[in-house]
């Protein structure tokens, strides 16, 4: 099969377009034919590298995917076009299904999976972080992964969808429990999980704010249904210009993802409030100010992915057309490379999706 991969940490020079084995399924799991993937920050991050992180090398990147099934492997490893077991979605998965995956991966059998919280398993794995990922033409997984599309629903919507949704919806309807008539601020404009979330708010019946680098990016938010903007170019101390946009009054939630702005978007919290958190942009360590936290009764909760039952949820709602994913641009997969470096010098405005085959 054809893949971009890469056999050493490094910066984009090292993803190489070439040929790879095609996997094979094992007992429980689908062989999916992958016709779209799609990007993530997660993917540079993972190819440059951090201490600790180990690989089986060479790597493919890509968490997130949609395509057709291939076939399937049985729990005594005959691989053919029945499905091993009933699907988790109860939609009747078979060979030539439309499926999009979820990359959050589960082991199934812990207390927190058999709970219903596989997000927090406890041999959790990330697609294309700790195993090989959606840059290929072939993947295959465990069939819980697999949600069937309808036959009409486009691949690169689908695959824009998958991470940031789930992720989205996880962090502030379930952990966030963010109600009708709050108002919620995210910081950043452009990123899948913030356009993602700027929807999901909205649904919710939430007052949105959204801070964003420059004016372009803010007009795209508005048209999301974004209702106040704060372009940060223009306001350094974006947090006072925050609070003064909502009458001094602050905001009920903050998703941040960035991490370093966490100040600030502590400073635009009401007493009571919640900062979200699904990961960190621009640094995992940085410096708060304990005395915001504790004296305006403040919590910070953290979320990774979704589990099986929100994944279902939020994407019943993409495929009936309540949330649209937005695809910045498609690039060929031997230029995924270009990809990459669109993505992480912050050019895009939504998603940015990979052609296969």
């Amino acid at each position: 099969m054809k893949t971009t991969l890469f056999r050493q940490h490094g910066g984009p020079e090292v993803l190489e377009y070439t040929d790879f084995p095609t996997p094979e399924p094992k007992p429980g799991e689908a062989l999916v034919r992958v016709r779209a993937a799609a990007l993530n920050r997660m993917d540079v991050m993972v190819r440059n590298g951090w201490p600790g992180l180990k690989l089986e090398l060479p790597h493919i990147n890509g968490a997130d995917g949609a395509g057709e099934i291939v076939s399937f492997c049985s729990a005594d490893g005959r691989v053919g076009g029945t499905p091993p077991y009933r699907d988790p979605f109860g939609v009747g998965l078979g060979v030539g299904s439309r499926v999009v995956i979820n990359a959050n991966l589960g082991c199934g059998q812990c207390d927190y999976c058999l709970s219903g919280w596989d997000n927090m398993c406890r041999n959790w794995h990330l697609l294309g972080e700790t195993v090989r990922g959606t840059y290929a033409e072939y993947i295959c997984l465990p069939v819980r992964q697999l949600y069937k599309l309808p036959d009409d629903f486009d691949f690169h919507q689908a695959a824009a969808a998958a991470l940031v949704y789930q992720t989205a919806w996880h962090s502030l309807i379930t952990r966030g429990q963010l109600k009708a008539g709050e108002t919620v601020l995210i910081v950043g404009a452009g990123g899948g999980v913030n356009t993602a979330s700027i929807q999901v708010a909205k649904l919710a019946g939430a007052q949105v704010v959204v801070v964003g680098s420059n004016a372009d990016k803010l007009a795209q938010a508005e048209s999301l249904g974004a209702d106040i903007l704060v372009d940060r170019s223009k306001n350094e101390d974006w947090s006072k210009a925050v609070f003064t946009a909502t009458n001094k009054r602050g905001v009920d939630a903050v998703v941040d993802n960035v991490g370093t702005t966490f100040m600030q978007s502590l400073r635009c919290l009401k007493k009571g409030g919640r900062l979200l958190t699904v990961g960190n942009s621009a640094a995992p360590r940085f410096e708060i100010d304990n005395r915001y936290v504790f004296a305006k009764h403040l919590s910070i909760i953290g979320a990774t992915m979704s589990h099986l039952k929100d994944f279902s949820t939020v994407m019943d709602l993409v495929v009936a057309g309540k949330l649209k994913p937005i695809v910045d641009k498609t690039f060929p997969l031997k230029d995924a490379a270009a990809a990459q470096e669109r993505l992480w010098k912050g050019e895009n405005f939504g998603k940015i999706t990979l052609e296969i085959g």
